[in-house]
Formats: C-alpha cells, sequence, structure tokens
C-alpha cells in the first residue's frame, strides 16, 4: 500500500475499539487527513502522547481504504502539556483547532498549517495574553480561507476610512451612508487593536486596554461564527479574563 510523510497538528482524537484511535490532523501537504493510530491507548504504545491534541509531529501513514493508518510518529512541538496545564491557552486552543478542522473541511494550505503551528506555540510559550494570540488567529485563518474583514475602507462602497460602524453581515467596516440603524460602533483604539491583530502586529495589540480588548473579541467572535455558519462549541469557555495579560 503507498505509504507517504507529513507534518501535521494534531486536532482531535476518538476512541476507536479497545486499544485505537481515530486521530483528525492538519497537515502541511495534505490537508486535513482522518488516520487511525493503532494500539495508542495501550501503556505499552510507543507514540500515543505523540498524538495527543495540540501536538505537532512528523507522522508516517499509509492509505487504507476508508482510513489511513498511522505507523510512525515522531513530536515536532510537544505544545500540549505547556497549553493544557494554562485554562486560558487550553480554551483558547480548542477554539483555534476547531476553527482550524472548520475552514479546512474540504482541503488544507500550508498558510493554514504554519498559523495554527505558531498559535499554538505562542500560547505554549505564553508570549501574549492568550486571548490576543486566539483573536489574531482568527482573523488571520478566516483571511486565508478568503473572508478577510475590512477594517479601513468601507466594506460596501470602497470610500477610505476610517469608518466607525462595523456590520459583520457586510464584510467589516462601512460607511454612515450604507450603515443599518442600530449598527456597532467601534471606537478608534479598538479598530487599531483590529488592524493590529490581523497584521500579526504585536507591540500595538499588547499595548491595547481592556476595553479594546473586549470590544474587539466581541467582534472577531461575531465575525468568525458568521462565515463559519455553525458554532464554535468551544467558543464559550474562553476564558475572556486573560485578555489582559
Amino acid at each position: 500500500m503507498p505509504v507517504y510523510r507529513d507534518e501535521a497538528v494534531i486536532l482531535r482524537t476518538h476512541k476507536l475499539g479497545e486499544a485505537d484511535r481515530i486521530v483528525t490532523m492538519l497537515s502541511r501537504s495534505h490537508g486535513k487527513i482522518r488516520a487511525v493510530a493503532k494500539g495508542v491507548r495501550r501503556t505499552s504504545s510507543k507514540f500515543g502522547s505523540r498524538l495527543e491534541p495540540f501536538m505537532v509531529a512528523d507522522v508516517q501513514l499509509y492509505k487504507g481504504r476508508t482510513l489511513d493508518v498511522i505507523t510512525q510518529a515522531e513530536t515536532l512541538g510537544s505544545y500540549g502539556a505547556d497549553i493544557s496545564a494554562d485554562y486560558s491557552s487550553y480554551t483558547a486552543a480548542n477554539v483555534m483547532v476547531e476553527t482550524a478542522d472548520k475552514v479546512t473541511e474540504d482541503a488544507g494550505s500550508a498558510e493554514q498549517y504554519l498559523l495554527l503551528v505558531g498559535g499554538l506555540r505562542s500560547l505554549a510559550r505564553q508570549e501574549h495574553p492568550s486571548g490576543l494570540i486566539l483573536d489574531s488567529y482568527l482573523l488571520r485563518s478566516l483571511s486565508i480561507a478568503g473572508w478577510a474583514p475590512s477594517f479601513g475602507a468601507c466594506a460596501v462602497t470602497g470610500a477610505p476610512g476610517p469608518h466607525s460602524a462595523f456590520v459583520v453581515q457586510m464584510g467589516g467596516m462601512v460607511s454612515d451612508a450604507v450603515a443599518p440603524p442600530g449598527s456597532p460602533r467601534l471606537d478608534p483604539e479598538t479598530l487599531d487593536l483590529l488592524e493590529a491583530l490581523l497584521a500579526g502586529n504585536w507591540e500595538r495589540a499588547d499595548a491595547s486596554g481592556r476595553k479594546a480588548r473586549g470590544q474587539a473579541s466581541g467582534v472577531i467572535a461575531a465575525y468568525t461564527q458568521f462565515h463559519l455558519e455553525r458554532g464554535l462549541r468551544s467558543l464559550e469557555h474562553v476564558d475572556r479574563g486573560a485578555q489582559v495579560g
């Protein structure tokens, strides 16, 4: 049977029988992979711990009739333990892998893979407040998927900003001429934070205040769930108190 290798982030696992697991992974070159890891729930398993959520591994698989089978796994990024030890990082990571699972429903991309690996590494190392890491990941993942929000020019008319009305259904910031009555209004600091998170400008993002972070998180959560069309179950468990860091 054909054998192949790839780098992959473990998104989730499910028990299969008494000793096996089905592992869902986002790979660098083969998109999303669902494969069987045989015997990994036995204490004698050589690579069970390498195939836990949030881990990054170099995996070897062979093609199966329904599911591929993992034959080898070597750790590339051991982020699971550090992320799981911190509740805010753990809840943020769960949203990130659930989002990755949904935006790569049909196929993956190297960009999505590298973005997720970078986000999980940043959470494990606590490089920034976990809420900011999550929000930046969501904006950038949606952008890679083709749903980049507009934070400058009007998303409808193209009129140059800055604008204050944000309308999820219209694609971002819109001018007063097209903003529906009662549209949410963002203050300049929130808008600056959103732009920084989308660009990955951590100096600006880390300097933001509590109010801006709270407003930005609400906007990003609404925008994400609108475009994914299905709610993110893990999002309701996120520890937003960690926004301040």
